[in-house]
């Protein structure tokens, strides 16, 4: 006997068009990264700051001056609110603000002023005086140790130099020269600077920072722009191979990568770009997985199809392939309904878990978890149909030995940190996600601890977030509460988890109007600062739109079925 359908909810009809007003919302986030391949990023005040130094004569130099007078905090450091992740920024925007006044290249009729650049310089000095002698915790991030010495010695330059000729507003300016963190030297920097001379081959990874090399970056023969004309996917790289002359080859693609890249914000630049699969798997995957109904596009499926290799993707061309960007795709693919084998990723399989790189001696908590996902998706996904048992059988073990490794990297508060992103709710998110769905009972203990800190850990206002309240942390909270615990009663299997379903709607609820404000403002750097790991902090701005979209459809759609 068929049963009758249930009566409609009084509130129904409101709840389709909101969900409906996602769905837009997501369609239309694809089609801005179809019709802009290269990626969509945040400006970088140490990318920034190299092309002032690097490339005086690229279009925009005033602007990229003025975007760091602009950015410069009142303590006269640069980025978060935290002195190991304030260090590079800063060192490279008062490098680049001396480097204008040593070389007298404030553009005329800019509007700025010499006075207000040495002003600026100074500050960032003496904040640079206090930061490098005492105890200093510096993030994991990529090429720190080669970056702040590389900067330090610049720095130290323009220093002699202003003593010999003294600079307006120069007084204060730290005496005797700044000094290299604890801990670190530039040992390591000679070793690169003269392998780079040699003319050796030199790893891929390492074009991504080749700025560090100073003049022996330029004109390197050995390297060749990419077919996009970036060298390494970076403006900095890229400057520092063409050198601070202006090209006199007007057809030379690295000169146009860096007027392109230059025109996305009218003069300041991104750290890393483009980010073509790494952006497009993220976007995909956290709309599809959240249940947002879109459609992708067969040339964003093919995008994310044809540059898998016998090692995987990289997140876009000039970089390395790498493990996370490759689980991403192969991710995205899965729920895409256009499964890949994921066996490229093997190529970076270690005795406990799965490196970034192939050859790399640290660890990543987010690569690993895609890596669980790619696996765990496959499996479900195709795992019925191979032919090969052995396959299932290797796959299966490989999900069980990650989920392992991560459980045993989670911290006694519940939460897991990682090298991609500043913020633990990132990671803490990606983890428990990937546990919940593919390794089930073996970490319902784990998952439900990691529920626990984000419930205790949201703050008044209802937002989550490491310096302040974000809407991209909170998305992430938001997510990890609504799409784990085995459904909205909290069970798996006939067993809870001890959380009551009230205080998860509560929490989630109470996230939503910092999720739809950010809709309403994306773009204002203040409200949505940058967390993702590069060379310097950064935002990537389609994957978080993505992010708190995912989130704000597991809400207004009813999920749990207490928000009906």
């Amino acid at each position: 006997m068929t049963e009758a359908p249930p009566a409609p909810h009084p509130r129904g009809t409101r709840r389709l068009a909101v969900a409906a007003d996602v769905a837009a919302d997501a369609q239309e986030l694809i089609a801005g990264i179809v019709a802009a391949p290269w990626g969509q990023v945040s400006p970088s005040v140490y990318e920034t700051g190299r092309l002032v130094t690097l490339a005086p004569w690229l279009t925009g130099h005033g602007r990229r001056i003025a975007f760091l007078l602009d950015a410069q905090r009142p303590d006269g450091g640069w980025g978060p609110p935290d002195d190991g992740y304030a260090l590079v920024p800063t060192l490279s925007a008062t490098e680049a603000l001396l480097a204008v006044l040593g070389d007298g290249t404030v553009p005329a009729g800019a509007g700025l002023d010499g006075a207000a650049i040495a002003a600026a310089a100074g500050r960032g000095l003496r904040f640079l005086g206090r930061l490098l002698p005492g105890p200093l915790d510096l993030p994991d991030m990529p090429a720190i140790e080669l970056i702040s010495p590389a900067l330090i010695i610049r720095l130290n330059r323009w220093l002699e130099a202003a003593r010999e000729h003294p600079c307006a507003g120069s007084e204060g300016w730290p005496a005797g020269g700044l000094p290299l963190p604890a801990g670190m030297g530039d040992t390591k920097l000679t070793l690169v600077r003269e392998l780079l001379l040699s003319g050796a081959d030199v790893p891929q990874k390492l074009l991504h920072a080749l700025e560090i090399a100073g003049d022996a970056a330029c004109g390197l023969p050995r390297i060749r722009p990419e077919s996009t004309g970036t060298i390494g996917a970076s403006p900095a790289a890229t400057a520092a191979w063409l050198g601070d002359r202006t090209p006199a080859d007007p057809s030379n693609p690295a000169r146009w990568h860096l007027e392109t890249v230059s025109a996305q914000h009218g003069g300041p630049v991104p750290v890393g770009f483009p980010l073509t699969v790494f952006e497009r798997a993220w976007v995909m995957s956290w709309l599809v997985r959240a249940g947002v109904p879109v459609t992708a596009p067969p040339e964003l499926v093919l995008s994310l199809t044809a540059p898998l290799g016998p090692h995987g993707t990289p997140a876009a061309d000039g970089l390395p392939a790498d493990a996370d960007t490759t689980s991403g795709a192969l991710y995205a693919l899965a729920l895409l309904g256009a499964p890949h084998r994921p066996d490229p990723l093997w190529e970076y399989e270690n005795d406990t878990h799965f490196s970034t790189w192939r050859g790399e001696d640290g660890s990543s908590i987010t690569t690993n978890t895609h890596v669980l996902e790619a696996f765990g998706q496959y499996l479900a996904q195709a795992g019925e149909d191979l032919a090969d048992p052995g396959s299932v059988r290797r796959y299966a073990a490989t999900v069980a030995k990650v989920a392992g490794w991560l459980r045993g990297q989670q911290g006694p508060d519940g939460a897991w940190t990682d090298r991609w992103h500043a913020s633990p709710y990132y990671a803490t998110s990606c983890c428990a996600i990937a546990l919940d769905r593919f390794d089930g009972e073996r970490s319902a203990d784990a998952v439900a601890r990691a529920r626990r800190w984000v419930l205790e850990t949201q703050r008044p206002d209802g937002s989550w977030g490491r310096w302040q309240g974000t809407a991209e942390e909170t998305a992430y909270a938001v997510q990890l509460l609504l799409l784990t615990g085995g459904g909205p009663d909290g069970k798996r299997d006939g067993q809870r988890d001890g959380q009551r379903d009230e205080e998860i709607v509560r929490a989630a609820t109470r996230g939503r109007g910092i999720l739809e404000g950010y809709l309403q403002r994306a773009g204002d750097a203040r409200m949505d600062p940058p967390l993702w790991h590069d060379k310097d902090l950064y935002h990537p701005t389609a994957i978080v739109r993505a992010g708190v979209l995912a989130a704000l459809h597991l809400i207004r759609t009813g999920w749990p079925n207490s928000l009906k």
